[in-house]
């Protein structure tokens, strides 16, 4: 075998992947707005039968992975298919159980089920769990962990999305994390709630202007209360004191800010691990608030995703 197939299915998003084994180089790629969420939803909709889930979700995957050997123009059969994140949770295709905290940075402890490939589906699937304490959890974002190769230092790694996570890390193994709903209350407060007339959608942070309102909001966060902060994005609109778009920003701000602010004081070495977009975002934002920058290692997600499954492919493959 010298290839897999890397599966990072969040609540979002769907990523897919063929990695070649012995380089981890990514050699062809997928992505969608097939969410675990979206998929749930459409499952409940759908008034199958409860055998029926996991033939539903395999469903979603196969047209992707028939996509990727069009764009490849080779067959995929026979690779193994390694899953992790919220597949493998009570909305997805099965709900493996949770580590309990702590496990090793290596993932050797980590609960892996393995379904084999039969004739509807020609792939090995290997989902990777999830691991919590007794008031947190996390599916996805430990394997993640597992690529970036922690050592024996003390550190806390830092996955942003729809629910940020802070893990952290001591003597090999993760001993904490912490949630926080930053991107889902973006999502929520931008396109759901009253602020949403306040706002209009733009990627540019590059703009001065639209630069200023993030540094705006990141500084509003440290001295203020959300639930009263947060209706300044419609004030700032409604005093004229920021366009729509720059409004966008400085909502993002205000959640960054709130998420970060706690743990930015702390001595402990910090890591990053997201896509380019964040890191821009969520660096600015601690240089703001510690006022020195060089503040936040940074890695990639794609990347540690990938890592991390591989580093537990091998170890089954032993």
């Amino acid at each position: 075998m010298k290839k897999f197939l890397s599966c990072d299915w969040g609540t979002s998003s769907f990523r897919l992947r063929l990695v070649e084994l012995s380089s981890a180089a990514i050699m062809g790629e997928e992505n969608s707005a097939d969410g675990i969420a979206k998929v749930f939803e459409l499952w409940n909709q759908s008034g199958q039968p409860k055998e029926q889930r996991f033939l539903f979700y395999l469903n979603i995957i196969e047209p992707h992975i028939d996509a990727l050997q069009k764009k490849l123009k080779s067959s995929l059969d026979g690779f193994p298919l390694v899953i992790s994140g919220m597949a493998c949770s009570t909305l997805g295709m099965i709900d493996l159980p949770y580590k309990e905290l702590p496990f090793f940075t290596d993932g050797s402890d980590l609960v892996a089920k393995i379904v084999e490939a039969g004739n509807n589906f020609k792939h090995d699937i290997i989902f990777i769990s999830g691991a919590k304490t007794d008031r947190d959890a996390m599916r996805g974002e430990e394997t993640q962990l597992i690529g970036c190769f922690p050592g024996a230092e003390e550190m806390v790694f830092i996955f942003p999305g729809t629910h940020s996570k802070h893990v952290a890390v001591k003597n090999n193994q993760v001993v904490n994390i912490k949630t926080y709903m930053t991107g889902e209350f973006f999502k929520l407060l931008s396109e759901k709630s009253i602020l949403s007339a306040s706002v209009a959608k733009t990627a540019d942070l590059n703009s001065e202007k639209n630069k200023n309102a993030f540094e705006a909001g990141v500084k509003e966060s440290l001295h203020s209360n959300l639930l009263n902060s947060s209706f300044t994005v419609r004030t700032n609109y409604l005093f004229h004191k920021l366009t729509q778009q720059e409004n966008y920003h400085y909502l993002s701000g205000l959640l960054i800010g709130t998420e970060i602010r706690e743990i930015a004081g702390s001595d402990c070495v910090k890591k990053l691990v997201s896509d380019p977009h964040l890191h821009s975002k969520y660096h600015e934002a601690f240089n703001l608030v510690t006022n020195k920058t060089g503040t936040l290692q940074m890695q990639n997600a794609d990347k540690a995703i990938v890592a991390g499954q591989l580093e537990i492919l091998k170890r089954l493959l032993r």
